[in-house]
């Protein structure tokens, strides 16, 4: 059952951390966490993100913070570094960040940028981790099928690991991934799983080689875990630029699927130029720890986030929470299909 809204806002603060440069077009983090009687947990759709898909963001949140974790079958998650949209000649202080990590997923397809950049960018990573690093590109679906094509073959000189989300559509990523097969570049979704009604339909129709899951927009661990075990694909575990709060709840998922295939993308801390924690976890030897961060309370308090944004974001709360409230109504389920976005 859910907890009610009064235990949730009794102990729920909001943060604002700044970035050590700018990601997805912001330039500071915002995240409401609150504790329950498995610890802290976090909300923290973006800013941008209708109620009703971020509703699934706060049944995640619930479940982490109200409800035993599964068992897990590893303690440590290998990860990747995260390259965001950077001129070249940053990128090297960008991967100094990740130390050990023998992945690197580099954002590709900015607004404003073009192939050219991102073909340099590219270029630096596969110098900076040597022959035997792997490189993935994430294109967040902003190419059509033939501009992905070109790009993909512009940059298969730097050996990609894979291409994540290089257009938007199921359609799309199908068509692209037949053409591109004979370069044995396996395609990805993220977008096509966490933003669509039928998570599942993208595997189901045979138009990506992996998964990315991510616990928060899908509504939690165990619906990450019921998604992945119903697509059938290998899976990549992400975060969403979270908090150490929030990436916990992602390694405890990475940590209890029964394989693990890729490095996954959990090292997004490392982004973060401040934390709610004094142990917060980023890469160490390429890997984090399974485990909850202690959330600190002079932390919180030195992050906390403006008036009007605490205000904005509690009343966010209060919205999803009706949400949740009202699919458990009419469903009379507690499962991840119940908490859909509608």
């Amino acid at each position: 059952m859910l907890p009610s809204l009064k235990t949730i806002r009794e102990t729920a603060r909001v943060v604002a951390l700044p970035l050590r440069q700018p990601f997805r077009g912001i330039a500071s983090r915002e995240a409401l966490l609150f504790e329950g009687p498995e610890g802290w947990s976090e909300f923290s759709p973006f800013v941008e993100y209708a109620d009703d898909e971020a509703s699934a963001w706060l049944s995640a949140g619930i479940d982490f913070a109200f409800t035993a974790s599964p068992a897990v079958v590893r303690d440590r998650i290998m990860v990747n570094a995260t390259v965001p949209a950077v001129g070249a000649d940053a990128v090297a202080g960008v991967l100094d960040a990740f130390p050990g990590c023998r992945t690197a997923k580099v954002k590709v397809a900015e607004r404003g940028q073009t192939l050219a950049d991102d073909v340099a960018r590219v270029a630096e990573v596969r110098r900076y981790l040597g022959p035997e690093g792997r490189i993935r590109i994430d294109a967040n679906g902003a190419w059509n099928v033939d501009e992905a094509e070109h790009a993909i073959h512009a940059m298969c000189a730097s050996d990609l690991e894979y291409v994540e989300q290089p257009c938007a559509s199921v359609d799309e990523l199908a068509d692209i991934r037949r053409r591109i097969k004979y370069m044995g570049i396996p395609v990805a979704a993220d977008e096509s799983v966490r933003k669509a009604t039928d998570p599942v339909d993208v595997a189901r129709r045979g138009a990506v080689d992996l998964l990315v899951i991510k616990a928060q927009p899908l509504g939690g661990i165990r619906a990450a875990l019921a998604i992945s075990a119903e697509a059938g694909l290998p899976v990549v575990v992400s975060s969403a630029l979270d908090t150490s709060v929030g990436i916990a709840m992602g390694a405890h998922l990475a940590a209890s699927l029964p394989a693990l295939e890729y490095d996954c993308g959990l090292g997004t801390a490392a982004l973060l130029a401040a934390d709610v924690t004094r142990s917060p976890l980023v890469p160490v030897g390429g890997s984090i720890p399974v485990q909850r961060p202690t959330v600190d309370a002079a932390l919180l308090a030195e992050h906390e986030a403006p008036g009007e944004r605490v205000q904005w974001w509690l009343d966010r709360l209060e919205r999803c929470y009706a949400l949740l409230e009202q699919r458990a109504s009419d469903t009379g389920s507690h499962g991840w299909r119940a908490y859909r976005p509608l």
